[in-house]
């Protein structure tokens, strides 16, 4: 469960992070997942009356669902361009949002400041997770909820970014993210602390084809952008097949109909003691 690298090396694994989630534009993918952020604040059954803090929060999924609920909201993630998206999102809506740079390591905010905490597939990917975990419960008050919403080894997309690693393989010593998807990592990680609920749920991807769904993610997908960037002519053929065979194998829909892939992830709830 613990990563083996020293600080530095985790500054530098960071600042790759930080590269790849600003290449693509994740916000065309982040913002296809946005029930995911709605289903969260109602599993987590915030207050208007709470602040809510989301970590990792990238376009502003999450935080956006609990602003419509009326909570105090601040969203931080270490890609400013994707914060700028969410305030734009936010604006468009006319939803007070406060956005921060920070790292999910080490946030910027006294203990016990929030009533919630949420993120949305979004803290899973730090590459100290035992670090943010604790962060994420430092920060809420006792009583409080940390939601959290985390793709599965064995879902769609967990298999998605095992062919992905296998193609452009992560640094090594940091630990998957999928970890994040199990529930035996989520009661290592936060229930010392917290008494932790899980749930398994599906999310729908919808695209006209398994190839309309490879194009979108190998455009704007960053770990896709830098792995297909990686790849020879005969890697990309490889990485390309790999995974339009993925979602030919867990398409739903009718013949004809298009593709229809569910996706399984953890939703979590975990009430800080």
């Amino acid at each position: 469960m613990s990563t083996t690298l020293t600080r530095d090396d985790l500054s530098a694994v960071k600042e790759k992070q930080q590269a790849t989630w600003a290449s693509g534009n994740y916000a065309t993918i982040g913002t296809m997942l946005q029930i995911m952020g709605e289903n969260l604040c109602e599993a987590v059954d915030v207050s208007s009356t709470w602040k809510v803090l989301d970590v990792a929060a990238g376009n502003g999924n999450a935080s956006l669902a609990a602003a419509r609920r009326g909570c105090d909201v601040t969203a931080t993630d270490y890609v400013e361009h994707l914060l700028e998206r969410a305030a734009q999102r936010a604006a468009a809506e006319q939803l007070p949002l406060t956005i921060q740079v920070a790292d999910a390591e080490d946030l910027p905010y006294e203990d016990g400041s929030f009533d919630a905490v949420l993120s949305t597939v979004g803290v899973m990917f730090t590459p100290d997770p035992e670090r943010a975990a604790g962060e994420l419960v430092r920060v809420v008050r006792p009583g409080g909820k940390i939601g959290l919403a985390n793709w599965t080894p064995q879902g769609f997309v967990g298999q998605m970014f095992k062919i992905v690693g296998q193609h452009n393989p992560p640094p090594a010593g940091v630990p998957s993210p999928l970890q994040w998807g199990t529930d035996d990592m989520l009661e290592a990680l936060l229930g010392e602390e917290c008494d932790v609920e899980i749930t398994r749920r599906h999310f729908a991807f919808r695209f006209r084809s398994a190839e309309a769904y490879f194009e979108v993610f190998k455009d704007y997908y960053g770990p896709m952008v830098k792995a297909w960037a990686a790849q020879d002519d005969a890697g990309k053929e490889s990485l390309r097949t790999a995974l339009v065979a993925l979602a030919d194998q867990h398409n739903r829909a009718e013949p004809g109909g298009g593709l229809i892939v569910d996706s399984e992830y953890l939703e979590v709830v975990a009430t800080r003691r």
